[in-house]
């Protein structure tokens, strides 16, 4: 879920129903949304908190919850479904199953960003050589292949490869073992495991760039809302949370939705795309200040920060003092999961790093136990296994 400003993944920590509505033009319109959906779709972070119904919806979940960020992408490439299912066999609270971007017919598929050339084989597969180009993705010009730019069936002759090979080697044996999944697909395993397990899968899908997808007819927040509608996981209580780093998209998922919604905040100085493109001067710092809180609480349930916006780095890559931002979140009614933890030295404070390999593990429980302190209620991590452990630990389990 990094921004691509944070995400350089040798450098640093990096880092998003219709009830009842019919949904999609060319465009992404909504159609014929009836007002008791709207109705139910507007409702606050204080209302959703209280909303949990024989022990359903967010309530349910344990705390601090432990996210699987793009499932176990610490040991298996990211948004496969060998990395969902690793995720669930580690006992993850919630599987962030899907990154979602869109293809040219309109599919939604599972993928980091929209540029797959570093997380796909499609570099070697000739046919597809004079896809690549270069476009202008949220102001930042970038090279490759993009989903949009391929058909499903395109797309489903492609198999996913390990995106930080430099930081984990042994995931690069997975190369090509699986396919790029769909939303779909998703939304079906989430049933198929629950069934399984005896247990409710949770998964937080994001919205990518949904300002970019608009703009080309390819609106993401309509077709997520369909397919959560025709599988019936569009309420309060369903177990999918909904996020983007877009606050505006966020905004139309309330009006579509009845999910929990979340909003993602980069690094303090940066500015959503969304506020970008409608000249809305205001950045994250402005977001996380009491009043952006209390306006963020009026259509989400929740936001998804940076971990540097709970406790800052010093100039030396240490922790310093945490911010208010957990209990001023909290005081509004909003969660707060913050992302991401690695057990990888390069991804954690400077003071938990055990040498410099960039595929060195450092210690990450030391780095769970500061950020658990802090009263976060989960946290988005590459290795749940090792964030379960951290869990126990720090609950005295």
């Amino acid at each position: 879920m990094e921004s691509e400003q944070t995400n350089r993944p040798t450098q640093g920590t990096g880092r998003r129903a219709v009830l009842g509505a019919a949904v999609l033009g060319a465009g992404g319109a909504v159609l014929g949304l009836p007002g008791a959906a709207h109705a139910a779709g507007t409702r606050t972070a204080a209302q959703a908190g209280q909303s949990g119904q024989g022990g359903r919806g967010l309530k349910s979940l344990p705390k601090p919850t432990i996210i699987g960020h793009r499932g176990a992408s610490g040991y298996r490439p990211e948004h496969t479904f060998g990395s969902y299912d690793l995720a669930l066999e580690f006992g993850a609270d919630i599987v962030e199953a899907g990154d979602l971007v869109p293809t040219k017919d309109g599919h939604l598929v599972c993928r980091h960003e929209p540029e797959i050339g570093g997380t796909t084989d499609v570099a070697s597969h000739p046919e597809f050589a004079d896809r690549r180009t270069t476009k202008v993705l949220d102001g930042v010009s970038v090279t490759g292949w993009f989903t949009e730019d391929f058909t499903l069936a395109e797309l489903r002759t492609l198999r996913a490869v390990e995106r930080i090979p430099a930081n984990r080697p042994h995931n690069t044996l997975y190369n090509g073992r699986w396919p790029v999944p769909t939303f779909e697909e998703v939304l079906q395993w989430q049933d198929r495991r629950t069934r399984e397990l005896g247990r409710q899968v949770w998964i937080y899908p994001e919205l990518k760039h949904p300002t970019y997808f608009r703009t080309l007819g390819l609106g993401l927040e309509e077709r997520v809302a369909k397919l959560l509608h025709k599988y019936g996981k569009d309420n309060r209580d369903s177990p999918v949370i909904v996020q983007s780093f877009e606050p505006t998209s966020i905004q139309r998922m309330n009006r579509l939705v009845d999910n929990p919604l979340v909003v993602l905040l980069d690094q303090a100085g940066t500015r959503p795309y969304d506020f970008t493109a409608t000249g809305d001067p205001r950045t994250v710092a402005d977001l996380v200040t009491p009043k952006g809180l209390r306006e963020i609480a009026g259509y989400a349930q929740g936001i998804g920060p940076t971990l540097d916006l709970i406790v800052p780095k010093k100039s030396d890559g240490t922790l310093g003092t945490p911010t208010t931002l957990v209990g001023d979140a909290h005081k509004v009614g909003l969660i707060l999961h913050p992302y991401t933890m690695r057990n990888e030295n390069p991804f954690l404070p400077a003071e938990y790093r055990k040498g410099s390999a960039p595929d060195g593990y450092g210690d990450p429980f030391g780095a769970f136990r500061t950020y658990f302190a802090t009263g976060i209620d989960g946290v988005f991590t590459d290795n749940a296994d090792t964030a379960l452990l951290a869990r126990a630990d720090f609950l005295g389990h």
